[in-house]
């Protein structure tokens, strides 16, 4: 018997645990300190009220025999799917077909498992810095990654480079963590080097809804020819403060294909082997986040973490510290002060003001001199936050 030792090359600690320690060895050392957490993008508003009323009527339908339901399309119930697809078609112009999505769990599972239906000996192309999980599952298979560097000299927004030849693209708008956004021009380049390259994006869209400048795309099939080489991930973790609800949505146009194979086909074939599908009481709770009642008060919540986005973006304009995201994204990515190391401003933080961020290390080489902050937390601690930033 023999383990898979591509793990062994992981990181020993993934980095929000690293930070949770931390967190906590300081609150025993300090039980009296107020501590003000804008480090893990994990929301703090509650569900609203038409995903609730969903939810109870649903789990209410699931003890009456006539209304019962078992196992339900592992890709997805159609009235979800239908929902996605107008919302697709509303507010995207864009348009999909109800078997090109699929529904699961959450769109970080999506991203890790849809490495299933390709080759270990593809190469990836990752950005630096870049959410975890798109760098330690290649690790895990171990396949050989290239990485693109993110840098302030490009805003964070790196572009292709036709010496790089690689066959899986990583791209997340707006970015995590950086909170930089592409342009449609910039997305233009990208689609046009995967046609080029034969080359497969996978497209993490995980907070297109925090974009309110329209002319910037919210879906990489907003672009000609992307359905000929992209991917798309969504979730409602952010959108809906779904983090503890759980569901997403993937979708695999079928003009997808790669070696004469549709990886729509491949991708159905993966998930009614190795899914069951997500629970029907949530799915229902999925379909009233695109209910008229529904988008107005999910809508305020976004607009609530905006507004704490906004202070941050405002106050570190006003200490003139490079920053990138909280005008299109919940997230802020700034430059230490005083030339500080990630880590070591995250400990000059946690004891001086009591305030919880994430170190840019913990995102790759490009972010050890950067930090991020997030917008989810209440107006009040973000103020609080604010004023000891602007100390």
């Amino acid at each position: 018997m023999k383990i898979n030792t591509n793990y062994l090359n992981l990181n020993e600690s993934y980095l929000f645990s690293t930070i949770a320690r931390k967190v906590n060895e300081y609150k025993a050392q300090n039980p009296d300190k107020e501590i003000i957490r804008l480090g893990i993008g994990d929301v703090t508003l509650p569900l609203v009220k038409p995903v609730v009323d969903a939810l109870k009527k649903a789990s209410g339908e699931m003890g009456i025999k006539e209304t019962f339901r078992g196992y339900g399309d592992e890709q997805g119930y159609g009235f979800l799917r239908e929902a996605i697809m107008k919302y697709y078609a509303d507010t995207k112009r864009v348009n999909l077909e109800l078997s090109e999505i699929f529904v699961s769990d959450g769109a970080k599972s999506d991203i890790g498992n849809i490495l299933d239906i390709f080759s270990k000996d593809n190469t990836v192309l990752i950005p630096d810095p870049v959410y975890p999980v798109y760098a330690d599952t290649n690790v895990m298979d171990g396949r050989k990654t290239v990485y693109m560097q993110a840098t302030k000299e490009n805003n964070f927004l790196p572009l292709p480079d036709e010496s790089v030849k690689a066959d899986i693209i990583y791209l997340c708008s707006p970015n995590n963590p950086t909170g930089a956004v592409y342009n449609r021009a910039q997305l233009t380049e990208w689609v046009g080097y995967a046609l080029k390259n034969r080359a497969v994006i996978l497209f993490d869209a995980a907070y297109e809804c925090f974009v309110a400048d329209k002319s910037l795309p919210t879906s990489i099939f907003e672009i000609e020819g992307a359905k000929e080489c992209a991917i798309e991930f969504c979730s409602f973790s952010k959108t809906a403060g779904f983090t503890g609800t759980r569901c997403g949505y993937t979708v695999v146009p079928k003009a997808l294909i790669v070696d004469g194979t549709p990886l729509n086909k491949l991708w159905l074939r993966r998930q009614t082997t190795k899914f069951n599908g997500v629970s029907y009481i949530v799915q229902r709770g999925a379909e009233a986040v695109f209910s008229p009642a529904g988008q107005i008060e999910i809508r305020r919540n976004i607009e609530t973490y905006m507004n704490n986005a906004n202070l941050l973006d405002s106050a570190l304009a006003k200490k003139d510290v490079y920053h990138t995201g909280g005008k299109n994204s919940p997230y802020i990515w700034f430059e230490c002060f005083d030339g500080m190391e990630s880590w070591a401003f995250f400990d000059y933080l946690l004891t001086r003001y009591g305030l919880v961020g994430t170190p840019g290390a913990g995102f790759g080489s490009n972010g050890k001199s950067f930090f991020r902050l997030t917008a989810f937390n209440s107006y009040e601690n973000t103020l609080k936050a604010v004023s000891k930033l602007l100390k």
